[in-house]
């Protein structure tokens, strides 16, 4: 786990972190920032330490990033396992409601991903640990804190961890342009979306493993959407088919 992995930086992001029970070693407070107050005896209450910084340091320290006056070590490379993934529709009593990305290296991406498969009520986010964009700071800030809340598990192999979910009686939807439309598809019983990279989609190893092909319709000239736009309208298709069925 690398220290940039590690790290937390924004406001709302640390705070999120902090809410959410997310484990974290030390807190860097900028001697000028305002506000932080809660913040800081959110941090000490969960057994933190907390220290405080110029700005130049904590420049340094976020590597460039918009920190906000607040940078936190300790937390942002933890990840569920696929099992604690499949327990959270168990708790719940619904069936299950997965993402998976396959190849999703842009870490705005993946943060976007993780931000809207959240506000959907997904149960977690798979990435693999391989062609994928890791839990980062750029990531726990794209996703406005989500990452503190949902699951993110980090699988060896994503083929096998389909499999693991084909067990489970999970059907696995992947998006592909060659799909059928997905007002047209049925999400019955519990579904895990594959979401592909940015560039290239599902690798074929990942497609042949899908159970369903889903499209988005396209009429303009460009063929594609972002990764994470596409991700927003499949999950909130799941969702409104999932509300209509009570």
């Amino acid at each position: 786990m690398t220290e940039k992995e590690n790290m937390i930086i924004g406001r709302n992001p640390v705070r999120e972190a902090l809410r959410s029970g997310t484990p974290i070693d030390t807190l860097y407070i900028s001697q000028s920032a305002g506000g932080l107050g809660e913040m800081i005896a959110l941090a000490k209450e969960q057994g933190a330490v907390v220290k405080t910084a110029d700005d130049r340091k904590l420049s340094q320290l976020a590597e460039g990033g918009v920190h906000q006056g607040v940078v936190a070590f300790g937390a942002a490379a933890s990840y569920a396992s696929l099992d604690d993934l499949l327990a959270v529709s168990a708790r719940k009593g619904t069936k299950p409601f997965l993402i998976l990305c396959d190849g999703i290296e842009d870490p705005h991406n993946l943060g976007a991903i993780i931000r809207t498969a959240e506000t959907a009520g997904a149960d977690g986010v798979i990435i693999p640990k391989r062609r994928s964009a890791a839990l980062s700071p750029t990531v726990y800030k794209t996703s406005a804190g989500a990452a503190s809340w949902l699951p993110v598990a980090r699988v060896p192999n994503l083929g096998a961890a389909i499999d693991r979910l084909k067990e489970a009686g999970v059907w696995i939807y992947g998006t592909d342009m060659n799909g059928s439309l997905y007002t047209e598809t049925a999400f019955d019983g519990g579904a895990a979306l594959v979401i592909g990279s940015e560039g290239d989609g599902m690798s074929r190893l990942i497609r042949e493993k899908c159970d369903f092909l889903v499209k988005l319709p396209m009429a303009g000239k460009i063929t594609s959407l972002n990764a994470s736009v596409a991700a927003g309208i499949f999950m909130y298709e799941i969702v409104r088919q999932r509300s209509m069925r009570g």
